[in-house]
C-alpha cells in the first residue's frame, strides 16, 4: 500500500477518533449514532495509524508529500 495521507491528516484523524471515542464512552452519544461515531472513530484511527484510506486511493486524492 501506498500511504496517502500525510502529517497534518494524520493529527487531524486522530484528534477526532479521540472525540468521537470520548463522547461515545462518557454516554454523550448514545444509541445506534454512538455506537456509529465509535466505528468511524475506530476507522479513522487505523487509517492514520497506517497513513492510508481506501477512499482516498478510489477518488486519486492523497495529502501525503514524499519527502524524498
Amino acid at each position: 500500500m501506498k500511504k496517502n495521507i500525510g502529517s497534518f491528516d494524520s493529527n487531524i484523524r486522530i484528534t477526532l477518533a479521540i472525540v468521537l471515542s470520548l463522547l461515545f464512552l462518557g454516554k454523550f452519544i448514545t444509541g445506534t449514532l454512538g455506537i456509529i461515531a465509535f466505528i468511524v472513530g475506530i476507522v479513522m484511527l487505523l487509517t492514520s495509524l497506517v497513513s492510508f484510506c481506501p477512499l482516498y486511493k478510489l477518488f486519486g486524492f492523497s495529502t501525503f508529500k514524499d519527502e524524498e
